[in-house]
Order: C-alpha cells, then structure tokens, then sequence
C-alpha cells in the first residue's frame, strides 16, 4: 500500500508541484471516498503497479494539469478517468489534432443542446472547434470535476474557463459514448443563466438549427442493467407525478441537486415531498417527459430527458447509486435560461419545508 501511495504522490508532486505532505493526505481522504461509495476509479488507480503506463494514467485521474481541484471519479472506472483526463488534456493545451484523435472518423455525433449545434462526421467538427481554438487564452483550460460511468459511456460534469466560449466559464455535463476508446456519440447540456443570457446569446451566430437527430440510435443503450433500471424506474415516477415512487429508490442520506434552480434536499422524504409539489415546475417531470438515451455502468451515470410540454425540451439527469442499487445523489442539469425568473422563484419557495 505503500508503495502504491508513494506512486501516486510522485505523479502529483510532478503534475501539481505541490507540498508532497499535503498531496498525499488528499489522495488518501479521495481514495477511501471512492472505497466507501462503490466506486472503482480511485482505488484502482493507488493500486496498479507502479511504473505502467496504467498506473500513471489512473493517477492522473485525482488532478489535472494547472487547475487546483481534485477531481471525482468515486463512480468511475480507472479506465474512463484516466481516458476523460487524456481527452480533455489536449483540448486545454490547445493541441488541436490530440483532441481529435480522442474522436472516432467512422461514427460520430456531437452536440451542444444549448447553442444547437449538431455535427455528424469528423472533418465538419474539426473545422467548428478549430475556429474556436485559434482565439483561445493560452491559459484557457477545459477540465473534469466529476466522472460518472465506464469506458463504454459516462456522464462528465466538466469546465470550460472564461474565453474558450464567450467572456465567461460554462461548467457542462457531457453525455459521452465510448468505441474502442474512441468518442462515437458527445452531448453537451449546461445552463445559460451561469454562464449569461446575454452571452449565450451570443453564441446563436454558431447554432446550427435545431437538431433533430441527437444520435442515440447510432451507439445504442450499452449502460449497466442496473442504470438502465433505475433510470426507468425514476423516469416513470416522475412523468406520473408520484413522488412517493420516486423517493423510494433513493438512499437514506441521498441528495437531491437540480444546478439551474440552485436547489439542494436531502434525504428520501424531503425529496419525495418535494418531487410531488414541484412536478408541475420540474422540466424533467410530467406527463411530455421521456427518456432519451441511458448511460454509465452499475453505479455511476443518468439519463438525457426530452419534454414535449415543457419551455425546457432536453437535459440530463445524472445518478450516482450504492451497491444496493440506491440513487445516492441526483443531480439534474438544463437551461435556465429557458425559464423566466418566477419559475425558478417558485422552484425555490417550494423546496420551503413545512
């Protein structure tokens, strides 16, 4: 154990050049983190055997290249943290063909469901990235903050800072498919409100019309069995408007975030209360919701929703489950934007507990 500790520390005295004391009293506190919830991401990676290439790749997946923040990967594979920190590595340092090498040439979607730009084919997305990277910052930065899922596909809460797309940061939550290590499917879901209705505005010269095709039917449903049937599960609950349903798949301590309405419950019986007085203001609940596409493995990943009566169409629904098959944290993800400001008012006055 030791050993492997040492590892781990030498990489992030490398990557961080930080006080090694400290550095390895995080690693620490994050490894039994990832032990404690189920999660394999973590605990692998102080595991592997030093010196392999794994071992290295795995570590990084604790910090990333001149961002002070330890990433969450408590409900990722090894596998995918260090694959999202490789991706997201060349896309800070701007290196433009490492980027899109992470990309299949065969099989590709990518979407931002916010600005509604939609590319199929690999030489099209290249040209539309390359056309943002020249006018990057050279300290511009895109990194993970949490990883959810497997090598086949996952939900990645990440960070673009303030220049990469307008003259503020957006922190996203992309919905990624995996082939051979290769990105095949990417949607992009963040709130326009964080990052400025008037900048968002700005990005419209960029839409591409509205997509219609968002993909899911190229990749497939390759989530865990077990994501896939909590994310019915919970989807049913709240398009029927019951709360109850919905509060019993979730664990005794579980918390309930929904990041455009800046809301925070926790436990199953305030959730459940809350879930049954807001489905009416919930974009994601009522009678128009559906499921559009699942992914992640056994205990880390969510869904992408659609709602036909609602001013909100899409979002995403981010799950993190225990090893009974619990939701331990529900975060829920879409435009604000969309919404005016006595929505989100009334979304908050109903979190109010009784």
């Amino acid at each position: 154990m030791r050993k492997a500790q040492s590892q781990v520390a030498q990489f992030e005295r490398h990557v961080m050049e930080r006080n090694v004391q400290e550095t390895n009293q995080t690693t620490r506190r994050t490894l039994l983190r990832g032990a404690v919830l189920g999660g394999t991401g973590i605990a692998t990676a102080s595991l592997l055997a030093p010196g392999s290439a794994s071992a290295a790749d795995a570590g990084n997946g604790l910090v990333f290249p001149g961002v002070d923040v330890v990433i969450d990967s408590s409900h990722a594979t090894a596998e995918v943290a260090a694959l999202v920190r490789r991706y997201l590595t060349s896309k800070s340092a701007q290196d433009l063909d490492g980027w899109m090498s992470f990309f299949s040439r065969d099989l590709i979607t990518y979407i931002d469901a916010v600005v509604g730009a939609g590319f199929y084919n690999w030489d099209s997305l290249r040209a539309s990235l390359s056309q943002f990277m020249s006018n990057w910052p050279s300290d511009g930065k895109s990194y993970p903050t949490r990883i959810l899922g497997d090598a086949t596909s996952a939900v990645v809460f990440f960070t673009d800072t303030a220049g990469l797309f307008g003259p503020s940061e957006i922190r996203a939550v992309g919905i990624i498919n995996f082939r051979d290590h290769k990105i095949t499917r990417q949607i992009d879901y963040w709130d326009g409100r964080h990052f400025g209705i008037a900048n968002e505005a700005a990005l419209a010269a960029y839409s591409t019309g509205s997509p219609t095709d968002f993909g899911e039917s190229t990749v497939g449903e390759t989530a865990a069995p077990a994501m896939r049937d909590v994310a019915s599960k919970l989807a049913q609950a709240l398009r029927n408007g019951d709360g109850a349903s919905a509060a019993e798949l979730f664990a005794p301590g579980a918390i309930f975030e929904d990041m455009p309405a800046h809301l925070h419950i926790v436990g199953p019986r305030s959730i459940g209360t809350y879930l049954t007085k807001a489905i009416s203001l919930l974009p994601y609940a009522g009678g128009g919701t559906a499921v559009r596409h699942v992914v992640g493995s056994a205990v880390g990943g969510g869904y992408e929703w659609t709602a036909s009566n609602s001013a909100v169409p899409r979002g995403v629904v981010a799950l993190e489950l225990d090893g009974w098959g619990r939701i331990t944290r529900l975060t829920a993800m879409w435009d604000g934007s969309l919404v005016d400001d006595s929505t989100l008012i009334s979304l908050a006055r109903t979190a109010i507990e009784q």
